[in-house]
């Protein structure tokens, strides 16, 4: 594994504006005494874009001394910015967060993720190719593990069955990165994130949604039953386990046939301790109460309603993430609890305030 010291370097990071991306730009100014990071993000309407320019606002005032940072709004789909963005800056590590997200979203809008995922990525692997990096960090998912019935998942397991189309187009990234990897000797690492949940997170995710409902007087459906198991990982700890692996890359050898070994990995980041989805919602609900975003008496059995799998679901993720501590010494490890109560403290914040 080659070291790579973050100071002084040129970082690009897309979807900025994003859940993680905001955090990771929010983290690297924390950890940096100089350098620049450029954030990019297409400020899409996928959901609330107040949402993303909140994050940005908070980026901005964050900004520290020493650092140069710029936001630039653009599509990973933009080859000719992208290509010029890489000719400017000559980035020393890219971390490539922008994808279209969610997975019931991509039963009815195949096009979102051609565009982003598959087109946008290999933008970003070209302008690598083309403008070399010292390491290209994107994120993945556990949806490649798709109805995987072992657990907990492995990245020694195989992921050919993916069970949706967003699925199949992080699985696709992967594919390409090995073959850039291999190619044209591009360090990469993929990282599978394991629903990752906190504050000023994604409002089409579970407790985000729940929480928008249950104030309403909504019900809430709570899909197999409540027999889901989710490992929830706090963005806290995705942020740290991607800031650990941006300065490790793979290291560059070359193998019998005088090519390029790919220097190229895959990790889980994952709490590994999979939570039944009644009790991770039993938790927020307290959560919400003790922050005054719910009233004390709320009367939680009446709002909810348990109800049968989805389509593209799995009932069970979990992730083996021994692999992260065993190189980068890091393993998730904010509690559910830790992590819903920061969530329901900054919702009262922003929206009842």
């Amino acid at each position: 594994m080659n070291k790579i010291d973050l100071n002084g370097k040129t970082i690009l990071v897309t979807g900025s504006a994003g859940f993680i991306g905001s955090n990771l730009v929010l983290r690297l100014f924390k950890d940096l005494s100089a350098g620049t990071i450029i954030g990019l993000d297409n400020l899409n309407d996928y959901y609330d874009p107040s949402l993303k320019d909140y994050r940005l606002s908070v980026i901005e005032k964050a900004k520290p001394a020493g650092i140069e940072y710029k936001f630039f709004k653009a599509d990973l789909a933009d080859k000719a910015t992208i290509d010029s963005l890489f000719e400017q800056y000559h980035f020393d590590v890219v971390v490539n967060l922008a994808a279209q997200a969610g997975v019931r979203y991509s039963i009815t809008n195949p096009d979102a993720y051609i565009m982003s995922n598959m087109i946008g990525f290999y933008n970003i692997l070209e302008a690598c190719r083309n403008h070399p990096v010292e390491h290209l960090v994107y994120a993945s998912s556990s949806s490649v593990y798709g109805g995987n019935k072992k657990v907990p998942f492995s990245t020694d397991d195989r992921v050919d069955n993916p069970v949706s189309l967003y699925a199949a187009t992080k699985k696709s990234n992967e594919l390409f990165a090995h073959c850039y990897s291999k190619l044209y000797d591009i360090p990469s690492t993929g990282l599978r994130f394991f629903t990752v949940y906190g504050p000023a997170g994604r409002p089409d995710m579970a407790y985000f949604g729940f929480t928008n409902k249950l104030l309403k007087g909504e019900t809430i459906q709570i899909f197999n039953y409540g027999n889901c198991r989710r490992d929830f990982t706090y963005v806290d700890d995705i942020v740290e386990g991607i800031v650990r692996v941006m300065q490790g890359a793979p290291e560059r050898k070359k193998g019998e046939d005088g090519l390029p070994i790919p220097p190229y990995a895959v990790y889980n980041i994952g709490g590994g301790q999979p939570e039944n989805l009644l009790d991770f919602v039993n938790i927020l609900q307290e959560e919400l109460v003790r922050a005054g975003v719910l009233p004390q008496d709320f009367d939680f059995e009446a709002h909810k309603k348990l109800v049968p799998m989805q389509p593209g679901d799995v009932p069970t993720t979990y992730a083996d993430a021994t692999a992260l501590e065993r190189d980068y010494g890091f393993t998730p490890k904010i509690t559910l609890r830790e992590g819903l109560r920061h969530f329901a403290e900054w919702y009262k914040d922003y929206y009842q305030k």
